[in-house]
């Protein structure tokens, strides 16, 4: 177990929190999904109560260790400052003049965002010198960012061997969540993996076979597994170099005593766009030139029976291609299905997450994870670096 916040004396301290603002926005600089704002509230609050002086910083998309103002975070600091009601100041660097002048001057009860940590190429390279100018910034480390603890960053890692280090209220739920549906699940315990790629998902299948009763298998993946088996999928995405991959893990499932169950029909497309020629073919009928872009009606009536049945549902990976809506009838089934039965419901951050927020089912599930990468590699049962920094309890 790791420390929290409430295992550490913060009052009156500075305190260096590392967030997940990695928010999308539209042409015009409008958040449109304030999800991973609002996740970092509860933790803002408890330090404010404690009358800390807090210093946020987080990354947002992909900069490549250059400044550009379009990935800046004076929208989330704005957006901070209206839910809050409370001035969030912005720094206009990470570690240069403004930013250490503005912490220096931070006073108990004020906030200020530092600018996004990837403009500096030595964020993702968790380079020590930049690590230690950064944690010079505060007392104390906190951090907050799941979306983020996969990557061993000097803003998620680097700056813990300078400053004690404790987690925030979101990372505390999500390793309780997720960590008691993997190693104390309630049974049965169904999985339902999606997603384009069986590489992207390896690990976890090979992780969940030693500790589910039942794993569903949809999106692009399962045309791997068709594949495996001997039969045509047409123009289906399908990894041909992962076959045996698929053969091992249908193995070991059998060998385990694990219900795996894919696709038995699957929705096909003339072409990759949203109004392309459809129609539903049993699995071992995919046409030459057509593309599997979703699960069939039948599936649906499977997959649903089995998450009937549980007790405990972890979701990683849609199970087609819901960006198109005449392909998004599987995914949606399935978020539905979730949003009636009486079990604990974990969905795997990123595309399943967007998905059940589409279908607005966000607050019929147990717990929706801010961390897609994050997630799945916890499900793997690896160590992610921004969790094994922190002070153990």
């Amino acid at each position: 177990m790791k420390k929290t916040v409430k295992d550490i004396d913060l009052k009156g301290k500075k305190v260096l929190v590392r967030c997940d603002f990695n928010v999308p926005m539209d042409e015009d600089k409008n958040i449109t999904d304030t999800t991973r704002i609002i996740a970092a509230i509860p933790t803002i609050k408890y330090l404010l109560e404690n009358d800390c002086a807090i210093i946020l910083c987080s990354h947002l998309g992909r900069p490549k260790g250059e400044f550009k103002p379009e990935f800046s975070l004076k929208p989330v600091a704005n957006e901070l400052s209206k839910i809050l009601g409370k001035e969030v100041i912005m720094a206009e660097d990470v570690i240069g003049e403004d930013a250490k002048t503005k912490a220096a001057n931070l006073k108990s009860g004020e906030i200020m965002l530092l600018e996004n940590v990837r403009f500096h190429k030595e964020e993702t390279d968790n380079d020590e010198g930049f690590a230690k100018e950064l944690a010079s910034l505060a007392e104390v480390y906190v951090n907050d960012a799941f979306g983020a603890a996969h990557r061993a960053h000097a803003s998620t890692a680097g700056v813990a061997k300078f400053l004690p280090a404790v987690s925030g209220f979101l990372i505390e739920k999500e390793l309780e969540c997720l960590g008691d549906a993997i190693n104390n699940p309630e049974r049965p315990f169904v999985a339902i993996l999606g997603g384009a790629k069986v590489s992207d998902k390896i690990g976890v299948i090979d992780s969940l076979l030693e500790k589910v009763d039942t794993l569903l298998i949809g999106g692009g993946m399962a045309y791997t597994f068709f594949k495996a088996q001997g039969y045509e999928v047409g123009n289906s995405i399908c990894e041909l170099d992962k076959l045996d991959l698929a053969k091992e893990a249908m193995a070991k499932a059998k060998a385990k005593g694990v219900n795996l169950v894919l696709p038995v029909d699957t929705k096909v497309g003339k072409e990759f766009k949203p109004d392309t020629e459809s129609k539903t073919v049993a699995w071992t009928e995919i046409p030459a030139d057509w593309e599997g872009f979703d699960i069939g009606e039948k599936t649906i009536e499977i997959f649903s029976e089995e998450i009937k049945k549980a007790k405990t549902v972890i979701w990683n990976g849609p199970v087609g291609l819901f960006e198109f809506p005449q392909f998004s009838v599987g995914t949606n089934a399935i978020a539905r299905v979730l949003a009636t039965i009486d079990a604990k419901t974990i969905i795997g951050g990123g595309d399943s997450a967007a998905a059940v927020k589409k279908a607005g089912l966000e607050d019929k599930m147990t717990h929706i994870s801010t961390g897609g990468g994050a997630s799945l590699e916890f499900l793997e049962g690896k160590k992610l670096p921004g969790i094994e920094c922190l002070l153990d309890k």
